[in-house]
């Protein structure tokens, strides 16, 4: 196997059978209109594609150039490795030829970098194939993520009618304008999703705030002080993090319904920091494990409290462990649904992922539930991608000492 005119072909053909399948699919959800990967083709033109790669060398390109449009033209034949529906527009076929020939031609060329045609090192063989799989891997894991959204984005914007017409068309006619954008409307009119949005949004800000008032002295004392089992409750933390929600269900419904507190908002910010102190104390005390004690020390002889040194130089050290703990609660508590469907029953009341449950009926129509979806997921999407960095900062700074 450790031969390039061995290698290339299979490597070829596997890969092209990929791209087949990710063009096929990127245009059926993009137009609506017939895609679909010949496997059988795409194993033939992939291995003779990548044969001609690896025979001939970057440096002559028109070679390569040749099969891989060559390889974009065959699909108007109907022996291509996309078949294309006859009621397919000529634009759409010519993106497809044109992506097919440009997406192979460059992928291609990255994975069989350097590849000889005849014998292969053991390093070069594993070259090619670990370029193959991260390909692959960045392909399908983009797809898992990124369909599902579009799905649900696409669907949103869609008319009853059109639904109803074609419920697996997931293009979307631009020229309505604002009308693609009337199941957002009618949400926030007719379903009170504003006030939804309003209750997750000062719930959440409020176990932030619960949360850290609670975990940075309980972090700090694990992380500083010497008490007896203090070993034992710093490595059990996360146990009760690990304890399913759904085992403590019906005992917080009964002592919640008890107590008054069920069907509150109250209740809900009393319940939720429950479920995020603990992984925030893991994280919070690994990172004041982290930082200098001479700081704190010096603070301690100039005549400041324990409770100063904490204020005035723990805190400001640890802002981006603090950043970073602030935000993983806030999804957390943005994105709990148990509680608030087992605890809240008053619509006014309702949290946003309680709201779009709602939307989850026979007499709702189904574009509703996906906007619904998509008001309760940009927000938190926004708010990570934008925040991301600072994140991972604040999980790493205090994973190494020193």
């Amino acid at each position: 196997m450790r031969k390039g005119y061995l290698t290339a072909p299979v490597l070829g053909a596997l890969w092209l059978v990929v791209v087949a399948t990710t063009v096929a699919i990127t245009m059926s959800f993009s137009t609506g209109a017939a895609f679909r990967p010949q496997v059988l083709l795409c194993l033939i033109w992939g291995a003779i594609a990548g044969l001609v790669y690896v025979r001939f060398p970057a440096q002559r390109a028109p070679a390569r150039l040749g099969i891989s449009a060559l390889l974009g033209l065959s699909g108007l034949t109907g022996f291509g490795p996309v078949l294309i529906g006859s009621d397919t527009s000529l634009q759409a076929v010519a993106v497809t030829v044109i992506a097919m020939a440009v997406v192979m031609h460059l992928s291609l060329a990255a994975i069989l970098k350097e590849t000889p045609f005849g014998e292969l090192t053991r390093h070069e063989y594993e070259e090619a194939v670990i370029r193959f799989c991260t390909g692959f891997g960045y392909i399908f894991f983009t797809a898992i993520v990124v369909i599902p959204f579009y799905v649900m984005v696409m669907t949103s914007l869609k008319s009853q009618q059109a639904l109803l017409q074609n419920p697996l068309d997931f293009s979307v006619d631009l020229s309505q304008g604002t009308e693609l954008f009337r199941s957002y409307t009618e949400l926030f009119r007719d379903f009170n999703f504003g006030t939804y949005l309003w209750t997750s949004l000062y719930v959440s800000v409020l176990t932030v705030f619960i949360t850290l008032l609670f975990s940075v002295p309980g972090a700090y004392a694990v992380a500083r002080f010497r008490f007896q089992g203090q070993k034992a409750f710093s490595r059990s933390i996360l146990l009760i993090y690990m304890v399913p929600m759904i085992v403590l269900a019906l005992p917080i419904y009964i002592a919640f319904s008890l107590t008054g507190l069920r069907n509150s908002i109250l209740g809900i910010v009393m319940i939720y920091p429950v479920t995020t102190i603990p992984v925030a104390l893991y994280m919070l005390q690994g990172y004041f494990r982290g930082l200098p004690t001479e700081v704190e020390e010096a603070g301690l002889m100039d005549g400041l409290s324990r409770l100063a040194v904490i204020w005035k130089i723990t805190l400001p050290l640890s802002l981006p462990a603090l950043a970073s703990v602030s935000l993983y609660v806030f999804m957390i508590a943005w994105n709990e649904f148990l509680l608030a469907f087992m605890l809240l029953d008053d619509p006014s009341k309702f949290t946003l992922t309680r709201g779009v449950t709602m939307l989850n009926s026979s007499e709702i129509p189904r574009q509703h539930l996906m906007a619904g979806a998509v008001i309760a997921t940009v927000p938190i999407m926004a708010l990570f991608l934008g925040l991301e960095r600072f994140m991972t900062k604040g999980l790493t700074a205090g994973s190494v000492k020193g």
